[in-house]
């Protein structure tokens, strides 16, 4: 139930199951191996297994980064618009 903190490559990984329901709605866990999807992204859930990850986002600069920021970007327009009719 670990939550991933960054973006980052698998580079060990022993029967890891991920859920990445929090960025893709999938319900499913994903399977991540080395060898096979091997990316692992903030915000998702550890469900099953163990993994050493190669760090290669943080913060703003990760995919959950990202989207937050695009999501505040996209309220911001919404109260400038709200304020405009105000006026």
């Amino acid at each position: 139930g670990d939550l991933l903190p960054a973006d980052g490559v698998l580079i060990q990984g022993n029967d890891l199951k991920i859920d990445e329901s929090a960025l893709t709605g999938e319900s499913d866990h994903v399977r991540k191996a080395p060898d096979r999807d091997p990316l692992l992204l903030s915000g998702t859930q550890v469900m099953e297994g163990s993994g050493r990850l190669g760090v290669t986002a943080v913060g703003v600069n990760s995919q959950s980064g990202i989207i937050f920021t695009l999501l505040g970007a996209a309220g911001d327009d919404e109260d400038d618009r709200r304020d405009r009719k105000g006026d």
